[in-house]
Parts: structure tokens; C-alpha cells; sequence
């Protein structure tokens, strides 16, 4: 594998996620273009497996599709190369915005910017939740819904179980008795 390859991977994945405002469904189509139409990597056919197997998996999309990608064109330092190119601009932009931040923190207008922030988040939190838990309510039913629920709170709030085992209880649960 020549390092040609690797600065194509990089240069592939990095374009679109500097130019690609909206996050991962906004830079599938400038991802297309890249790993289909300019590098040759792949048809638009494999492309869209891996589109589809992307989206059916769980976490961001860009980023699954670039350690598909570049695991297929480059092997382990590929997909490094891919995954590094496709997180990279949000981690700049987010070391910079908080070190931003950091400096400017006893700024009144900081602090009321981040306090204005906090009862979104909240709200957008709830909302989360609240479809979870309707989701689950419709396909699982009102006593296991409601017995998990039940029970991951007192798990965390009484006997302060780290949220990761409660997580993986949760998970252990729905394979045994509802998968």
C-alpha cells in the first residue's frame, strides 16, 4: 500500500467534513462524490450497501461509512486515516470553541449564554426520554416498560450502580427475555 493511498483517504473524508455543515447525512452525498466518482474506490452500488449498512447500524453515519471505506481501500491504518479525517474538524472546532469559552467564562455574557443553554438541553433530554420510553411502551408492553424503568432508577438513584452496568443489565434483559 503506497502513502498515496492514505492522503487520498484523508483528503476524501476531510473535504467533506469541512464543507459538509449539517452533519452526517449533509456530507453522504460529498462522500459519494470523493470514494465513487473522483478516487474509483467503489460503484455507486457498493456504495449504497455500505450506505445501507451504515444506517442500520447504530452511531453516526459518517463515521461507520469511513471505517467501512477506508478499511476496505487501506486496511487498519486506512480506516484510522478515514475515521481521523472524518472526526477532525469537529474536534478542532470543538477544542477551539472551548478553550473560547474557557478564557471568556467569568464573561456575564458567557454566563448567560451557557444558562440559556442548560434548560434546552434539559428539554431536549426529556424529549429523548419520553420517546424511548413510548417506543418502548408500544413494542415491549406497559409492565416491562415500566419494570426496567422501575428498576434501572433505583438501581442509580438508591444503590448508586455505575449507568454502564445498569446499561448492560438492560441489554442482557431484552436478549434473554425479549429478544
Amino acid at each position: 500500500m503506497t502513502q498515496v493511498i492514505y492522503w487520498e483517504l484523508f483528503l476524501a473524508f476531510f473535504i467533506p467534513g469541512i464543507v459538509g455543515y449539517g452533519g452526517g447525512p449533509a456530507t453522504i452525498p460529498l462522500i459519494q462524490h470523493e470514494v465513487v466518482n473522483r478516487y474509483g474506490w467503489m460503484s455507486l452500488e457498493e456504495f449504497g450497501d455500505v450506505l445501507a449498512l451504515g444506517n442500520a447500524l447504530p452511531g453516526p453515519i459518517a463515521t461507520k461509512m469511513a471505517g467501512f471505506i477506508g478499511y476496505e481501500v487501506g486496511g487498519v491504518l486506512g480506516a484510522a486515516v478515514a475515521l481521523l479525517a472524518t472526526i477532525g474538524p469537529s474536534l478542532v472546532a470543538m477544542i477551539f470553541l472551548l478553550a473560547l469559552l474557557y478564557r471568556y467564562r467569568h464573561s456575564p455574557k458567557i454566563k448567560r449564554m451557557t444558562m440559556m443553554i442548560r434548560p434546552v438541553v434539559g428539554v431536549l433530554l426529556a424529549l429523548i426520554a419520553y420517546q424511548f420510553f413510548a417506543s418502548a411502551w408500544g413494542q415491549v408492553g406497559v409492565l416491562q416498560t415500566v419494570g426496567l424503568s422501575l428498576c434501572s432508577l433505583f438501581l442509580l438513584e438508591k444503590w448508586g450502580v455505575h449507568p454502564a452496568w445498569v446499561i448492560a443489565g438492560s441489554l442482557i434483559y431484552g436478549f434473554v427475555w425479549l429478544g
